[in-house]
């Protein structure tokens, strides 16, 4: 397995991930690790393609103006 090295991380950073790893009960080269192999398998286009998705169901539907939905309803 390769091996990769960090220079001129900063402090704060570090005690951050240092934090986040305690807290997930992991040590912090295994907490690196996921970091790195989560953001590796992440895919842009198959977040946008589900954004398509979701808009193209949605486009079905009409929204109306809370407003004149209001005032009608007064109106009865």
């Amino acid at each position: 397995m390769a091996q990769v090295l960090v220079r001129d991380l900063e402090d704060a950073t570090l005690d951050r991930l240092k934090e986040r790893a305690r807290r997930h009960g992991r040590s912090l080269q295994a907490e690196l690790k996921l970091i790195l192999q989560e953001a590796a398998r992440s895919d842009l286009g198959e977040a946008r393609a589900a954004a398509a998705r979701v808009r193209e169901r949605l486009a079905a539907y009409s929204a109306s103006e809370s407003a004149a939905l209001l005032r009608e309803d007064r109106e009865r």
